[in-house]
């Protein structure tokens, strides 16, 4: 049988496992599992156990939970709230000073919780009700929120980053460094995007009351009190690596170490939210590895058919240049998005792109970037787009999915610019991981 027709068969069988309800971890599993069978004998599958088993020995996973217990206990702790209190004070004499402090605590959460889901909830809870009662239309207060948790998946410490670093074999570090000036130009971009719209409508983002905004100095110094300990944990992360002072394991340790320390100093850390974040933090990671561990056998089974070769073949023989090419894998990205998770869009045409991209010449970090920017698209694209069902869950119950649905289109606008903006001038992406002091 040609490899063109297992390819056509083995998708097939994926995408129909997947609009069936199958979860994508087991559906990838149970397609490499019957493919393999299939194509060659029941020895096959001791090469689903083999490449299981190697990632679990990779002690570069060891940093995904602890990154992520970072951020749960820095979530339990309730940052979240204290960050939007302060943004909101600082930032509310501006235009739409309400949405522009979600974009600024979405931003400030990213770095120091980096959970897409705690951000849009919290948000969600705290800042949708007063925005609606301010009297905000609800496209801008909505969109806002769904836009400004998507942040997490590029502004550091993101996950995101980690498991493109395993899959393309490049460093986490220099991803991490990667993703802070693109992070912070996308979260500019919103916050222009807001104050411009509010500035010529004023009635989409009433101003607020003088109360709010007439408070001394040191009042405002002291809502800031709160952020100083859990800034100095996410600057403690970023420094290390950038330094070359640590490992991205030890770094994430030191994360931990520095989040149990700010919450209790904070008198915000009890028994049952440490206990809350570890359950949390088990349940996410479980998801991860077994999305990691279903995708990776379905890689090394279509891989041993000749797949990969066959698709690199393709794509490299493709006549519309090396830029149509990179063009090309930006667009399935975001067509993906629309229909399954990040981390299966990633581990299923990561190991072909990845190697056609750096035969082409371009750089991994930068293309590592790109790839980010591209799912926070996905977070925001129906039907899929779970920033949506995310804030749909803690919306109140007048907001419907119809509200959510039309307030992203702008944000995925700004979005695409930005991609753009960084796929036109790499230095966006790699002058900082360039200047890092290696280990």
């Amino acid at each position: 049988m040609s490899i063109a027709i297992i390819t056509l068969l083995l998708f097939s069988a994926l995408v129909l496992a997947l609009v069936v309800g199958v979860p994508i971890a087991f559906a990838t599993g149970a397609v490499a599992v019957v493919f393999g069978v299939w194509l060659f004998d029941f020895n096959t599958l001791n090469l689903v156990v083999s490449r299981v088993f190697t990632l679990m020995g990779n002690q570069t996973l060891v940093s995904v939970p602890l990154f992520i217990l970072m951020a749960t206990i820095l979530e339990k702790a309730g940052i979240a709230e204290d960050i939007f209190k302060a943004a909101y004070i600082w930032s509310g004499k501006v235009r739409g000073g309400l949405a522009v402090a979600v974009v600024i605590s979405c931003a400030l959460m990213a770095a120091m919780v980096g959970v897409i889901g705690a951000e849009i909830v919290t948000m969600g809870v705290v800042a949708l009700p007063a925005m609606l009662k301010r009297g905000y239309q609800k496209s801008l207060a909505l969109g806002s929120i769904c836009a400004g948790g998507g942040l997490a998946t590029l502004i550091p410490p993101s996950v995101v980053f980690i498991m493109y670093a395993m899959v393309a074999g490049t460093s986490i570090g220099q991803l991490y460094m990667a993703g802070i000036f693109p992070g912070l130009m996308l979260a500019g971009m919103y916050i222009i995007y807001i104050i411009t719209i509010s500035y010529f409508n004023p009635e989409i983002a009433p101003s607020a009351p003088p109360e709010e905004l007439n408070i001394p100095l040191s009042q405002k110094l002291g809502y800031l009190r709160n952020l100083i300990l859990p800034g100095m944990v996410a600057l403690s992360v970023l420094g290390s690596l950038y330094l070359g002072l640590a490992t991205p394991t030890e770094a994430a340790g030191i994360g931990v170490v520095g989040a149990l320390v700010a919450a209790l100093l904070n008198r915000r850390l009890t028994w049952s939210r440490l206990f809350n974040a570890v359950v949390d933090t088990t349940k996410v990671t479980c998801m991860l590895y077994w999305l990691f561990f279903g995708a990776s056998a379905l890689i090394g089974i279509y891989t041993l058919a000749g797949g990969t070769q066959y698709l690199k073949e393709i794509i490299t023989s493709l006549p519309i240049g090396k830029w149509g090419i990179l063009i090309a894998m930006n667009l399935i990205w975001i067509v993906l998005g629309c229909l399954i998770d990040w981390i299966g869009i990633l581990l299923l045409t990561g190991p072909i792109f990845i190697p056609v991209a750096v035969f082409l010449g371009f750089d991994p970090i930068w293309l590592g970037v790109l790839f980010c920017m591209n799912m926070q698209i996905s977070y925001l694209s129906p039907p899929f787009g779970p920033a949506m069902f995310y804030l749909k869950g803690c919306a109140p119950p007048e907001i419907s999915m119809g509200d959510i649905v039309r307030s992203v289109w702008p944000f995925i606008g700004i979005q695409v610019v930005a991609l753009g903006l960084v796929m036109a001038f790499p230095q966006i992406a790699l002058w900082l991981p360039q200047t890092m002091i290696p280990r």
